[in-house]
């Protein structure tokens, strides 16, 4: 008889803005069960400091640079997910599968590197932590991510979703899954595409109050500037990172949109951003030579109407797509509950990267785990 674990996934995306907390009951297998989903706003200071610090880090030197800063931060978020655990009131043998907070990641330089403690959160919250999931993947020629594939397998699996199927995470950065058959992990292909949220929330945040463009509407008010668009996409087309499997917020700036008004910045990198997607998605299902007709849309950007409009109008022909949530599966609340079933596989003793979701040479096991 398989055994069930109940496992808390705590995930804090590329956005910055929040942690995510899902709690799972799982075999760390075959069957799943969301027990509760939540989601916990970081305070102005830690939200400012992330943003603050991601945008000085641009190469493994300022690491050491800027130490002081990191470990302050890396502190303060560590304390924050122990006071999520504990208002979640988690029993003592529930597992805690901790992300952390990504603040530097470039594969060039073998290093993804996550602020978050878990031997602090360990003694903090009396729990056994399962954090760094990562390094390992590294350590054995992978890119460190995307690591969710194997939980929308799971998904694809637990809800008779027809394969094969393409899944598109939009956070900050997008990325993919193509799940091609049933019980075969190693049949999994999975990228990052290319920007996400990441271009138009910084825009918004650089000039505006507000964190993001909610529901896309700036977007929708303002006008493309055709020149600069097109400047943008010869620009990323020249790019030197092309054969990278995942991408850091950092490899992609807005430097090129500088001068543009708040609406028409808004409107340039959202069709500049639903371009890249919608190419990539392309490419990829192309490649894949699947017969794939349908793309679940999953993550924050899912919300942005004027986005998925946009990626829509690049999309081949024969493709459509949907948002996740009409399978009534939360597309709020797919990475961290990812987390949570990683943390159990971890803990399984079972790999969860495989060499064509992250380039490993063979399926790596990942996550540290300390026991209290």
């Amino acid at each position: 008889m398989k055994k069930n674990w109940i496992s808390l996934g705590l995930m804090s995306g590329t956005s910055g803005d929040g942690v995510d907390a899902s709690l799972i009951k799982t075999n760390g297998l075959d069957e799943y069960e969301v027990l509760t989903d939540k989601y916990f706003e970081y305070d102005s200071i830690i939200y400012r400091n992330i943003h603050t610090l991601k945008e000085k880090i641009h190469k493994i030197s300022h690491l050491e640079e800027f130490k002081d800063e990191l470990n302050d931060l890396e502190r303060k978020i560590t304390i924050f997910h122990a006071e999520i655990i504990k208002e979640l009131k988690i029993d003592d043998e529930t597992i805690v599968g901790f992300h952390g907070q990504t603040i530097y990641h470039n594969i060039k330089e073998n290093i993804s590197r996550q602020l978050g403690n878990g031997k602090l959160l360990n003694q903090l919250t009396k729990k056994k932590i399962v954090y760094d999931f990562r390094s390992n993947d590294i350590l054995n020629g992978g890119q460190g991510a995307p690591l969710a594939p194997v939980f929308h397998h799971l998904i694809a699996l637990q809800h008779n979703i027809d394969l094969p199927v393409c899944f598109l995470n939009i956070g900050g950065i997008s990325n993919i899954t193509i799940v091609k058959k049933k019980n075969n992990l190693n049949d999994l292909i999975s990228k990052d595409l290319g920007p996400g949220n990441c271009l138009i929330d910084t825009w918004i945040r650089n000039n505006s109050s507000k964190k993001f463009d909610e529901g896309g509407n700036l977007a929708l008010t303002g006008t493309r500037n055709e020149i600069i668009f097109e400047q943008a996409q010869e620009l990323y087309s020249n790019r030197e990172s092309k054969e990278k499997r995942s991408y850091d917020t950092n490899d992609f700036d807005i430097s090129f949109a500088r001068g543009l008004s708040l609406e028409d910045g808004a409107t340039t990198l959202t069709d500049f951003t639903a371009c890249i997607i919608g190419q990539e998605l392309n490419l990829s299902i192309t490649n894949s030579k699947q017969n794939i007709k349908e793309v679940l849309v999953c993550g924050g950007g899912r919300k942005n109407k004027v986005l998925l409009k946009k990626i829509k109008e690049n999309l081949l022909s024969n493709i459509s797509l949907k948002l996740i949530d009409d399978y009534k599966i939360s597309g709020d609340f797919i990475e961290s509950q990812a987390f949570a079933y990683l943390a159990v596989r971890s803990s399984m003793n079972l790999p969860i990267s495989f060499p064509g979701t992250t380039g490993c040479k063979n399926p790596s096991l990942g996550g540290k785990i300390i026991k209290y």
